[in-house]
Formats: structure tokens, C-alpha cells, sequence
């Protein structure tokens, strides 16, 4: 049945609201099976902490809800499960750090665990900014989460085929299409051991911004979303 690939079944949570001219940005992990009380707790919480205007609260909660609500619509319908190596791709910017990475991952092994994943990789890389481990397993997780709902289109479409029924493929994108997007280019069978020309591809990288450089990315981002 439908649940995270992973050993914890977190819900990958992005918030990017705006009210009243103040723009808040977040992503976390959520337990699906907390209360929907603890929604609205953490709401008031997130604004007494940073500040931010009440009529957050409400926008900061419908947000997280509806993502939850999302997630609990999979529950208990089938997925196709099976030895697969998928890659996933990290290509993410927090505060003045900059990760680009690729890798291999088994969606099958729900024992994964995407938050040792990151902590061990900023340890291996010597990235102090505690900040960037979450933001790399939440966004190990959007791709997982992205990889499992796919895996419930396949099934869908596997049920109805044996039925003799034709039926055309919907693909469903919650985040970016990024891990779909490199399961189409490299197949879910593709292999863990790295090609010798592709070793550069697959190398971390890692760099560390200047204020200057920060401040015009920001001012860049902030003219996008104007």
C-alpha cells in the first residue's frame, strides 16, 4: 500500500506564502498520522516565532493541510513495488551554501533514511550550516514522494490493462519533475556502479557563497516573484 520508501513515513511540506506584502518561505517533514489540531498549533507557533503578521496563521495552516490532505488521498491504494534504482538530483541553494549532486537511491528499501543520508553527506563535505541537512532530505523526499505517487499511476494502469481496457497514462507532478525526469533519461533499472566518464557528473558539489553574491541572487528571486 502507498506510504513513503522510506524508513519514516514523513510528508515533504514547501510553504511559499505572501500576505499583506511579507513573503515567508519553509520546507519540512510532516507525520501524517499526527492529529490536524497540531496543524494549527504549529501555525500560530511559526508566526510568534518569526514575527510575521496573525493573518499568516490561517494561510500557513490551509497550506500545510491541503498538502496532508493531498498525501492521505494515496492512502491505502496500491503500488508497484520491485527492485528499483532510481537517480535523484540535488540542485538547491540555502542561505550561502550551494549543493549540486547525483545519485543512485533503491526506492525499494523502505528502511532508506533520508535525514542520516544528509547528515552524513554534510559531514563528509564539512558543511557546518545546520540548515542545509534539512533542506537536502526534504528534498530527497519530494522526489521519493513524487517517485511513489507515480508508483500508484503504474499500478492503476496495470489493473485496468489486464482488463483489457486501454487507458492513457496520467502523470501526475507535485514538485519540480526532477526524479522523473531522470528516470525517463536513465530507465529504473539503471545501475549503481558509476561509469568512469561519468564520474565527474556525479560528483557533489559544493559552494560557498559571498554576501555580495547571496544579495543578488535574492534581489533576482525577489524580482521573479514581483
Amino acid at each position: 500500500k502507498f506510504r513513503m520508501p522510506t524508513l519514516e513515513n514523513l510528508v515533504p511540506i514547501r510553504l511559499d506564502i505572501e500576505v499583506d506584502g511579507r513573503h515567508f518561505k519553509d520546507a519540512f517533514t510532516w507525520n501524517p498520522s499526527d492529529p490536524d489540531s497540531e496543524v494549527v498549533v504549529f501555525a500560530r507557533r511559526t508566526v510568534k516565532d518569526l514575527k510575521l503578521p496573525p493573518t499568516f496563521i490561517t494561510q500557513i495552516a490551509q497550506s500545510i493541510q491541503t498538502q496532508l490532505s493531498e498525501f492521505r488521498s494515496y492512502e491505502g491504494q496500491e503500488m508497484n513495488t520491485g527492485e528499483k534504482i532510481v537517480p535523484l538530483k540535488l540542485d538547491l541553494r540555502v542561505n550561502h551554501t550551494v549543493i549540486r549532486d547525483q545519485f543512485m537511491w533503491d526506492i525499494s528499501n523502505f528502511e532508506s533514511d533520508p535525514e542520516e543520508f544528509a547528515r552524513t553527506f554534510c559531514r563528509d563535505l564539512d558543511i557546518v550550516d545546520p540548515e542545509v541537512g534539512a533542506a537536502i532530505a526534504v528534498a530527497i523526499r519530494e522526489q521519493l514522494y513524487e517517485i511513489a505517487v507515480q508508483s500508484v499511476a503504474s499500478a492503476r494502469e496495470t489493473r485496468i490493462s489486464k482488463k483489457g481496457r486501454r487507458v492513457e497514462h496520467v502523470t501526475p507532478s507535485k514538485v519540480n519533475g526532477t526524479a522523473l525526469d531522470l528516470v525517463k533519461l536513465f530507465g529504473s533499472k539503471a545501475s549503481v556502479l558509476r561509469k568512469r566518464k561519468e564520474w565527474d557528473l556525479h560528483e557533489p558539489v559544493v559552494d560557498i557563497l559571498s554576501n555580495e553574491e547571496v544579495e543578488a541572487i535574492e534581489a533576482r528571486e525577489e524580482r521573479n516573484i514581483r
